[in-house]
This record gives C-alpha cells, sequence and structure tokens, in this order.
C-alpha cells in the first residue's frame, strides 16, 4: 500500500482558446477541462493506472473540496482527506498561442487545531502504509517545518518515505535529524540549494551530490528533463538515460517518477529496476495530453530502452 499526501491539493481548471488572448475584454472558451489537481494527486492517478493500491490524503474543504473528492472517486482512487473550514483552491490555466497563463490561487488557511488534527489522522492511517509520498507546496499557516513532523512520524512507523518540494521547506528537511528515504530534485532545485551553477556532466553531478547537506538521505534522484537523470544511493552513483520520443505534455512528468520511486520501494525493487521504472512513467506521462496520466500499454516498451548506468 503507497499513501500520497497532498497538502495544497486544488481544482485545476484550464480555457483553451481557439483565438489570441486579449487583455481588458472578454475572451470566450468554448471547452473547460476541470480535474483534481496538486502534485500529489498527480502521483495517485499514475500509480492507480499502475495498478497499485493506494489511500490519497491531505486537507480538504468546502464544496472545491467535495468535488476533488468526487473526481477521485470516479478514478476509484481511494481517499481519506482531512477536512477543514477553508475552501480548497483553484490553479486556472489560460492556453492560448502556444502559451499557458497561469492564476494560481494561495489555497486555504490552516489554523492550528487543523494542523495538529492531520498529524493525529496521519498517525491513523500511516501504519496501513509501506511507502509515503509527500509532494508540492505548504498552505498557509504551515510553517516550514511541517513536512518534519510528517517524515518524523512515518520514520516513526518505520515507513520509507519520498519527499518531493522545494524551497525552504526541503531546505528544513535537509538540515534536520529527521530524513526522507528519497528527495528529487531537478536541477534548478540543485542548483538553489548548493547555491552554485549545476553542469550536467557525471563528475560534476557526483561531486555535487557527496555534499553533506545529503547525508543520511539513501536516495538523492535529480531530474535532467529530456536528458534524464542522475542519482546517488548510499555511496553509488548512476546515470539513467531516456529514449527520444514524442513529448505532448511534459508537466507532471516530474510526479510520474516520484509514482515510480513509490512503487518500486513498496516491491523493494533493485536500484536499476527503481531508476527504471521511474523513468519509465515519466516518460510515459509526457506522451499525453492529461497532466498525471499514463498509458500502461506502452510500459513494457519503454522501460526496455531505458539505460541505467553506474557511474
Amino acid at each position: 500500500m503507497i499513501l500520497t499526501v497532498t497538502l495544497n491539493p486544488s481544482i485545476d481548471i484550464s480555457y483553451p482558446l481557439a483565438s489570441s488572448f486579449k487583455l481588458d475584454t472578454i475572451n470566450r472558451a468554448s471547452i473547460t477541462r476541470k480535474t483534481a489537481g496538486g502534485k500529489g494527486l498527480n502521483v495517485s492517478r499514475v500509480l492507480a493506472e499502475a495498478g497499485q493500491e493506494i489511500i490519497a490524503t491531505g486537507f480538504i474543504g468546502g464544496l472545491q473540496g467535495q468535488y476533488l473528492l468526487e473526481q477521485l472517486e470516479k478514478q476509484n482512487i481511494d481517499s481519506r482527506f482531512f477536512h477543514i473550514k477553508n475552501e480548497t483552491r483553484n490553479c486556472i490555466a489560460i492556453l492560448h498561442d502556444g502559451l499557458q497563463t497561469e492564476i494560481l490561487e494561495r489555497g486555504p488557511y490552516i489554523d492550528l487545531d487543523e494542523a495538529d488534527g492531520f498529524i493525529y489522522h496521519m498517525q491513523i492511517i500511516c501504519p496501513q502504509c509501506q511507502v509515503m509520498t509527500i509532494s508540492g507546496s505548504l498552505p498557509q499557516g504551515l510553517d516550514k517545518t511541517y513536512y518534519h513532523r510528517l517524515i518524523s512520524m512515518a520514520n516513526t512507523f518505520r515507513k520509507k518515505v519520498v519527499l518531493d518540494c522545494s524551497g525552504a521547506p526541503l531546505e528544513a528537511i535537509l538540515r534536520s535529524a529527521e530524513k526522507p528515504t528519497v528527495i528529487k530534485p531537478n536541477i534548478e532545485e540543485l542548483a538553489l540549494l548548493l547555491g552554485r551553477k549545476m553542469e550536467v556532466r557525471d563528475t560534476f553531478l557526483k561531486e555535487a551530490l557527496k555534499n553533506e547537506l545529503f547525508k543520511g538521505i539513501e536516495w538523492v534522484i535529480v531530474s535532467l528533463g529530456g536528458q534524464g537523470a542522475f542519482a546517488k544511493h548510499h555511496d553509488k552513483f548512476y546515470r539513467v538515460t531516456i529514449p527520444k520520443v514524442s513529448v505532448i505534455n511534459p508537466v507532471g512528468s516530474g510526479d510520474a517518477a516520484v509514482a515510480g520511486i513509490a512503487w518500486a520501494l513498496a516491491e523493494e525493487d533493485d536500484a536499476i529496476n527503481l531508476l527504471k521504472k521511474a523513468n519509465t512513467l515519466g516518460v510515459l506521462n509526457a506522451q499525453e495530453a492529461l497532466t498525471g496520466h499514463v498509458d500502461m500499454r506502452h510500459y513494457s516498451d519503454i522501460f526496455n530502452q531505458i539505460i541505467v548506468e553506474e557511474v
């Protein structure tokens, strides 16, 4: 069983425009797409499509939260969200002229009682899983150490944790005593963490991942986009090369990779199979129009084309 945590989910609304986007006037969208959004829910959908048993949790509130639950139910995802007073946010994307303009709401404010209540809620459902994924931003009201509380609890239950966040919350975790099993920064996030420009060269990346900041973390997997990935597992390093494919929508490929990591950890795969699973799902997501979706009919074909080399 895999538990996915999305603390700041959203209703993602996209408006594809047939004509150019015009300011200070009416723009009409012939199609409106609404989906249950948030990085952790992308992970949930991909795991469900891969046939894995999952529980999705996080904060939800109001009519928006109810709509989110209904969408997950339609996708046969077991959702056990914690209800809050304030409304779940919207994230709006306007697709125009080959571009995407986004309007992102900050999301609900989480008060102290709700923050503590969710920890208690997690103590009930965490023992049911083998692996926990934590993805995305923190809602208002939660400080940067809140993920530390979740990871500490998971470690108490001896659960494996895949953490996919950035900025101050990630830095706080890296400098704390409680470590996740896996972190998955992209190359830009790695540069920000280390305060220097990154080069996509094996020797350079090996040296970067030896930094004391990553001490105590079993896996550091760096996404390199179309160039694949570079990973550190204990004291070993791996370069991952992915096949050239026709990319339709790369958004959510990192979340799909997190799904693959969690799946592999749940099945206790070796390092090479973990990296192949993660990158296979990432590539499959990029070939789909919808974010957080994979077509498992092509899984074996892509899996067999991915090359993992110890370096």
